[in-house]
């Protein structure tokens, strides 16, 4: 998330739901004493939270928070680490989100899960614009969807807050911080300094008495802070009452297609906030010139190259347009477009004739 966005959400991470029976708590549960640490990236020597995420450019963290601890739980529920990629951007706007409002309210993404659901990240890709636009999912999505059973509240205190993390998985918090946070890179993080800034959604996913702290996952990249998770000191005096609660959330009860047979597509090259000078790419540093942010800029020749997963072609599109389709992997293709901002799409089909998406936005220079 950048800095001069006037209201930045960040992440809201949830994570699996487990029994309070779990090999690795069980006993001291029971006798009333809580463990000394937990986190759901160890439990029993297995890492069940999936990879760090950018929102970047928009101010989209509770979707991402959400989703993340979906993931999760999914990955838990299964006893299989397969990394599932569920929609943010689905979630946002179907939910009543707004990039201009800067914000959707956690409670209406809540609700909106326990009706419809979210589908998996190929049914509507986040394209990392920050500004809002036409959205709408891949028809058939309502098939491919991971529901919740219910919600809601826990108590604003360390005790509680460590019982409804082990009893029902990563917590969604509403925090607020100040100017500091930004440049956070390791340690625990307690004392601000400068201004308050804005108001964020982060989903904390463990604790550790060791150094009164919990242990936090965000959605501003993996380079941001102890790569992409901070430690909060347990007085940090960053929870905020949001929403009509005490601003600390869970989530129970997944449930539906955790696992669905589609394809699976993403566009490595170019990658978004990167510029890319002959076919070599770098992050792009000047972000504030009159370019889309996160646009990806071309200098010269590139050739488009996806990752996939049971795919059987890849079609590539500009502006929406069908531009080429490759049927046989590697699947790439030699940009051609004019100068100026364009949209690039690509479109993954498997042997069943499902298909999912990923966009891009590129500026090309010359």
């Amino acid at each position: 998330m950048k800095k001069t966005l006037p209201i930045l959400c960040a992440v809201l991470l949830i994570v699996p739901l487990i029994s309070v029976n779990a090999s690795n708590t069980s006993s001291q549960e029971q006798s009333g004493v809580l463990p000394a640490s937990f986190n759901w990236r160890n439990i029993n020597g297995t890492d069940y939270v999936t990879p760090i995420k950018d929102q970047s450019p928009a101010p989209t963290c509770e979707a991402y928070a959400i989703c993340t601890a979906l993931e999760t739980k999914m990955q838990y529920q299964l006893k299989e680490l397969y990394n599932p990629d569920l929609s943010e951007n689905h979630l946002f706007f179907y939910a009543g989100g707004s990039i201009a409002e800067g914000w959707v309210s956690i409670v209406d993404a809540a609700e909106y899960l326990m009706e419809y659901g979210v589908p998996d990240e190929g049914c509507y890709p986040d394209p990392h614009r920050p500004f809002d636009y036409p959205f709408e999912s891949l028809p058939g999505w309502e098939n491919r969807t991971v529901k919740i059973t219910e919600w809601g509240w826990v108590d604003d205190n360390v005790t509680a807050m460590k019982q409804a993390l082990i009893s029902h998985g990563p917590l969604i918090i509403c925090i607020h911080f100040w100017q500091d946070f930004f440049n956070y890179i390791g340690g625990v993080y307690q004392h601000h300094e400068g201004q308050a800034v804005a108001g964020h959604v982060v989903a904390i996913v463990g604790y550790d008495d060791s150094k009164s702290c919990w242990i936090v996952k965000n959605s501003w990249g993996s380079r941001w802070g102890e790569k992409g998770y901070f430690r909060m000191a347990y007085d940090a005096d960053m929870l905020s009452g949001w929403y009509g609660g005490e601003g600390v959330m869970y989530v129970e009860g997944v449930y539906g297609n955790l696992k669905p047979d589609v394809p699976k597509v993403s566009i490595e090259k170019p990658d978004y906030s990167h510029s890319y000078f002959f076919g070599i790419g770098l992050r792009t540093l000047l972000k504030d010139v009159e370019i889309q942010k996160a646009a990806a800029r071309i200098f010269g020749p590139l050739t488009i190259r996806v990752a996939t997963e049971d795919t059987t072609s890849v079609e590539f599109f500009i502006d929406e347009v069908s531009q080429f389709i490759d049927t046989q992997a590697p699947f790439t293709w030699k940009l051609r477009t004019t100068k100026g901002l364009h949209t690039l799409m690509v479109k993954a089909t498997n042997d069943q004739n499902i298909s999912s998406l990923d966009i891009q936005d590129i500026y090309k220079i010359f």
